[in-house]
């Protein structure tokens, strides 16, 4: 006697149940990730700490104090510590959106082929990819809120506008996140990954007036800088640190990063279909 088997959902019914709970399968992808981040929570929320204290106390309390007595004008009166913080948290977000969205991505579709296997049930590529994308939301949320946290700890704080920085730089990383998981998805291996971290990110990083005004860059490179997400994410979370952002400005920037979050957000649902369907 054969044994019996599970057949899959017809397409009509599986139609229907996406129709009833258009979010329900990219919930139980989350769940997925969620699962697994059991794991190893604890090495990533050491790291996520460390990172703001170093960088804080390297940066902006080390070569603050010399930044401070030759510079201070140029940063608008305010110490260096005060003008790198809510730099580095926007620049934190575009790190970790760039760690969440390449190499998690690519294991996914290579080596632990868990994306084959979601796909292989009801949930539709599109599913698979919003349930990350809420995983990736969530480690941006966590990232950005503990380096806030050690902003204000090290007294940085300028504005209550401050917490608004906290949506702000999770909105920085996913004006990158979702384009880079669409290119991800497409990979067959990671030699493409390190160009990106060396040509991409960290000319993004230091370039992007994380560490000074763009206005110090040379007249031909500040164009390039004013059109990088990373820019405008550093603008608004220092204009809210420092209590300087007006609604205007802000909104110029918010609109900004949610075109490149909701661009890459389309490319990744066309690129995941093809891929996951191949």
């Amino acid at each position: 006697m054969a044994a019996p088997t599970t057949a899959r959902p017809a397409p009509a019914a599986t139609g229907r149940v996406h129709a009833v709970q258009p979010w329900g399968f990219a919930v139980r992808e989350l769940r997925y990730w969620l699962t697994n981040y059991r794991r190893t929570w604890r090495g990533s929320v050491i790291s996520s700490v460390l990172g703001p204290v170093l960088y804080l106390s390297a940066m902006g309390a080390g070569l603050g104090t010399l930044v401070n007595r030759h510079s201070a004008a140029s940063l608008g009166g305010v110490t260096y510590l005060a003008f790198i913080s809510p730099g580095l948290l926007a620049a934190q977000a575009m790190q970790t959106g760039f760690g969440e969205a390449m190499y998690p991505v690519l294991g996914s579709v290579k080596w632990v082929s868990n994306y084959f296997a979601a796909a292989a049930s009801p949930l539709r590529p599109r599913d698979v990819f919003r349930g990350h994308l809420m995983f990736v939301t969530m480690r941006l949320i966590m990232n950005c809120a503990i380096f806030l946290a050690v902003i204000a700890a090290f007294g940085a704080v300028r504005s209550p506008l401050v917490v608004l920085a906290l949506p702000v730089a999770v909105l920085t990383g996913l004006a990158f996140a979702p384009a880079l998981m669409a290119w991800a998805v497409t990979r067959t291996t990671d030699v493409s990954f390190s160009v990106l971290m060396r040509f991409v990110m960290v000319p993004l990083f230091l370039f992007s007036g994380t560490f000074f005004p763009v206005s110090q860059l040379p007249g031909w490179l500040q164009p390039v800088a004013y059109v990088t997400p990373l820019w405008h994410g550093v603008e608004l979370c220092r204009g809210l640190a420092l209590g300087t952002a007006d609604v205007g400005g802000a909104a110029v920037h918010v609109v900004y990063l949610l075109a490149w979050a909701v661009a890459g957000s389309v490319a990744a649902q066309l690129t995941y279909r093809k891929r996951l369907n191949e």
